[in-house]
């Protein structure tokens, strides 16, 4: 759950790597919603320059609201709940969980970049990583299970540029190969990778 709400809601979830979908094993799916809602609706929202304890503060533009309403609504005329939050009020908004989120709905597939996310409940790893797998994107996911071997295979199954086992998606260090895959951009940045990418090899015989 703190991974969750680190993820999600940090800089108002707008960061490449925030966490757009958290892809829940349903036979836990009600217990983690109802303490991920808990969490998160206790997060102070409005203006930090009124309030030092904001912690939701505005989005990047007014027009984030209204285009984050739209998915809203889409997804709760197919279906979804809201586990807590609400609609923006242009570039306000409080921390959001969209629940039974499933393909077909827009926010299911599309970036939200801002302080809302998503819950997709699945049977089983075999269903999770599919999930975590259908999207065009691929940058950065995280794995949570009490056994780390079973949750470092699962890793290992998600087309991401990096998956944490047992972390949050927004991890970053200077010494690591820091990228994407898929629709997430290419090569890699940081440590011996940036050397590699912005070098060009060579080669000079002299006879």
């Amino acid at each position: 759950v703190k991974a969750a709400v680190f993820g999600s809601f940090l800089y108002q979830g707008q960061i490449c790597m925030s966490t757009e979908r958290i892809v829940v094993d349903e036979k836990i799916a009600d217990a983690f919603v109802a303490k991920f809602a808990a969490k998160s609706a206790e997060l102070p929202m409005g203006d930090p320059m009124k309030n030092a304890a904001c912690v939701i503060g505005p989005m990047v533009a007014k027009e984030s609201g209204p285009r984050i309403n739209a998915m809203i609504e889409d997804a709760l005329a197919k279906g979804a709940k809201l586990a807590c939050g609400g609609k923006a009020e242009g570039a306000v908004m409080p921390a959001t969980i969209v629940d039974h989120v499933k393909p077909g709905m827009k926010i299911y597939d599309e970036e939200t970049f801002g302080p809302i996310t998503t819950v997709v409940r699945v049977k089983g790893v075999d269903e999770a990583v599919a999930v975590a797998n259908d999207t065009a994107y691929g940058l950065s996911a995280g794995v949570f299970g009490g056994d780390v071997h079973r949750a470092y295979t699962a890793a290992l199954r998600i087309d991401c540029g990096s998956v944490h086992v047992n972390g949050a998606t927004v991890q970053n260090e200077a010494q690591a190969p820091y990228g994407g895959m898929k629709d997430s951009g290419y090569g890699r940045f940081d440590g011996r990778a940036v050397i590699d990418e912005f070098t060009e090899l060579k080669w000079i015989t002299i006879e």
